[in-house]
């Protein structure tokens, strides 16, 4: 499974973020992560719908994938409008959703792929019951809610249990991790297992245009292949 750049546009402009978007796919990332927090689940407060329906048509030009990652107290009563903003991907948590298995099957009976995530505090093995049902596992590698918090180091052994656990029972599902990846820690992590690298301020920030950090991260997935 090829490993995929998922920019997360928390840390992009957002007076021009459909530009910045454009840069990123253009510079050969395939996923778009949009992080949605309600200020209950975590405490900051981003975006809705509307600002995905307003990626679509960008985002399907290049033919990327909307990444939608729910940080939402109660998700189930959110689907129905991602859906119609036009996310492929619905990604919920572990310790938000009470029913876990129905609202994974509709999000599927929705149209979209269904992705579960876990906090750096929660047990991998919570995920055992739903391995063959999701299309996308969520690994946060820092606790959810402010960007540029430093990637927690025992995440490493996480992943490594996780890409077991999926291989164990036959699933194809994305591994993905969120939470301070960079270009200097990019290369165990996609060793460890990971193919789905979230990256926000090392994508939208530094001393290097949005193309040069896309390629930065290309070369080293590349280079550990």
């Amino acid at each position: 499974m090829s490993v995929k750049i998922a920019p997360s546009i928390l840390a992009a402009d957002f007076s021009c973020l459909g530009a910045d978007v454009e840069r990123a796919l253009v510079a050969g990332a395939e996923f778009v992560h949009v992080d949605v927090m309600d200020g209950h689940f975590v405490p900051e407060i981003s975006i809705g719908p509307a600002v995905v329906a307003a990626l679509r048509p960008v985002v399907s030009k290049y033919g990327g994938v909307i990444d939608v990652h729910l940080r939402v107290e109660k998700p189930e009563e959110r689907l129905g409008g991602f859906c119609e903003a036009g996310a492929d991907i619905l990604t919920i948590h572990v310790e938000a959703c009470l029913e876990l298995r129905r609202t994974l099957r509709e999000i599927r009976a929705l149209g979209m792929a269904c992705g579960v995530t876990l906090n750096p505090g929660t047990a991998v093995e919570k995920l055992e019951p739903v391995l063959r049902e999701i299309d996308l596992a969520l690994l946060m590698s820092v606790n959810p809610g402010l960007g540029g918090q430093e990637f927690i180091p025992e995440s490493i052994e996480r992943i490594k249990c996780l890409r077991k656990m999926l291989d164990g029972v036959g699933s194809e599902a994305h591994l993905e991790v969120d939470g301070g990846v960079k270009t200097g820690n990019a290369g165990e992590i996609v060793a460890a297992g990971a193919d789905v690298l979230v990256a926000g301020s090392a994508i939208f920030g530094g001393q290097k245009s949005i193309e040069g950090n896309v390629n930065a991260f290309r070369k080293t997935i590349q280079d550990c292949h």
